[in-house]
């Protein structure tokens, strides 16, 4: 049966889907968004960004959609990945940040949407799958 939204936000749209049997993901039928493209229009610089809070990770189902627009990687040279951005609360400014399964600060989180990173930093990064989240109390700083 198709997961109802637990957050209670959604389009009307949104709801309706999940409330078609005809499509329900009993049926192989899944739907995920991405969060954040974010872009240099000057540079052409792009990139796409999931985000998550509470320290939890994408579900397996939305990582393989993500793999799959990732093949862009193939054709377009300024696409620069596939990015996880994981917060402990909710934001950079309530707790720490993980990027890609890395502890960062708010200054390599700065450097990194205005594309200013080495180019080992925007390779794509998918969570394996059955991991459920990151622990924020282990973390080397």
């Amino acid at each position: 049966m198709t997961q109802q939204r637990r957050d209670k936000t959604s389009t009307e749209f949104g709801i309706w889907l999940r409330e078609q049997p005809e499509i329900d993901s009993g049926l192989c039928y899944t739907a995920t968004n991405v969060d954040y493209l974010w872009t240099n229009y000057k540079s052409g610089y792009w990139m796409l960004i999931e985000e998550k809070r509470f320290g939890k990770l994408p579900a397996f189902y939305q990582v393989e959609m993500y793999k799959l627009l990732d093949n862009i990687k193939l054709i377009d040279k300024k696409y620069k990945g596939f990015h996880v951005l994981v917060f402990e609360n909710t934001s950079p400014s309530d707790g720490g940040i993980y990027m890609d399964g890395k502890y960062i600060n708010t200054d390599d989180l700065m450097q990194f949407l205005q594309f200013a990173k080495d180019d080992d930093w925007y390779q794509s990064w998918f969570p394996k799958r059955n991991v459920i989240g990151i622990s924020f109390k282990n973390r080397t700083e």
